[in-house]
């Protein structure tokens, strides 16, 4: 039997993606390695070398990342860059290569769609991106499979979290605590968690005969620790505060945290914070802090299986929602009254 382009990455110790790019002529590869990959092939008797160009069998072994960052914290983003770490670990276990997906190649202006083109990725993972963005829209609407674990809009499958579950967890603990004040702080009402979680913070209050005010509902202009500090000014003013604020955000918790400790109030005796995410620093913030916790290694790993199983099957495009269960950490940023 003629071994596989898997077997032949597996004896030189490349990726499948690697060793379809060095076949086909393509791709930035050192010529020492194009020369060991091409005289191993030529020896194994995998595909006469006149043929080398069917290789890879309609396939690169490449998957094109999409990370259009709204928030513009770029890869150090502590959320989405973990999503995209174990998504990556995911398909590269299977021998697919990662490639970013950019809006330039060299001098030459390009759409997401053409430069998929250009590089044939295999299929598209949008870690993250505005639901506006017409390269995105475009990408979504074509025929390379599409997964996100961000945006949701037709035909694309999206892995997100459980966002009602967590509201509905943040809110039960509150009221397990003895707080019935609940209020919340968000970023930008367009990204579409923080919408979705304000939403379902009106609902799940309103099912259970809870009041609230507006004033209860601080909406920040951005995603990070001055955002909140901006929060904590607020709250810092107001007679009638909650005792209680649900933040959709770790990183704005911290903000908030600090600057009400700057203005005198204390975290968690005179108010309890619960943020949203239990990003790697939440537990050696001081104070430590309770939050809802996303996981971030089952979104990229389904992610990531969602796209395969695509990749290979090629099923009609419609959308699909997958949602992952989120859980409460409880740490030293909340107090039972």
């Amino acid at each position: 039997m003629k071994k596989t382009i898997v077997d032949i990455a597996k004896e030189l110790n490349l990726s499948p993606g690697t060793i379809s790019k060095i076949v086909n002529g393509n791709g930035r590869i050192s010529a020492e390695t194009r020369a060991r990959v091409l005289k191993h092939v030529e020896d194994s008797g995998y595909v006469a070398m006149s043929n080398a160009r069917i290789l890879s069998a309609k396939k690169s072994w490449t998957i094109g990342v999409i990370y259009s960052d709204i928030s513009l914290v770029g890869f150090e983003h502590p959320f989405f860059s973990r999503i995209l770490q174990s998504f990556k670990h995911e398909v590269e276990k299977q021998g697919y290569d990662i490639v970013l997906i950019v809006s330039k190649l060299g001098s030459h202006q390009m759409t997401y769609l053409d430069w998929c083109k250009n590089k044939k990725v295999d299929g598209v993972f949008i870690v993250m991106g505005n639901i506006n963005n017409p390269n995105i829209k475009e990408v979504v609407a074509s025929d390379y499979p599409c997964v996100s674990a961000d945006i949701v809009m037709p035909n694309l499958t999206s892995v997100i979290s459980d966002d009602y579950m967590g509201m509905s967890i943040g809110i039960d603990y509150a009221l397990s605590l003895g707080m019935k004040h609940i209020g919340v702080i968000t970023g930008p009402l367009s990204t579409r968690s923080f919408y979705n979680r304000l939403q379902f913070y009106r609902e799940i209050l309103d099912s259970k005969h809870i009041p609230y005010q507006e004033s209860d509902i601080i909406v920040g202009d951005g995603y990070g620790f001055e955002t909140g500090d901006r929060a904590a000014e607020i709250i810092s003013q107001q007679e009638n505060r909650p005792e209680i604020y649900l933040v959709f955000s770790d990183v704005i918790a911290f903000g908030v945290i600090r600057g009400l400790e700057a203005r005198g109030i204390r975290v968690p005796e005179d108010i309890s914070i619960v943020g949203y995410d239990d990003i790697d620093f939440a537990k050696h913030y001081v104070p430590r802090l309770t939050t809802i916790r996303q996981s971030t290694t089952d979104i990229g790993k389904r992610a990531a299986q969602e796209l395969l199983k695509s990749i290979e099957t090629r099923p009609e495009k419609h959308q699909v929602i997958h949602k992952i269960p989120v859980d409460l950490i409880e740490r030293e940023t909340t107090l039972k009254k």
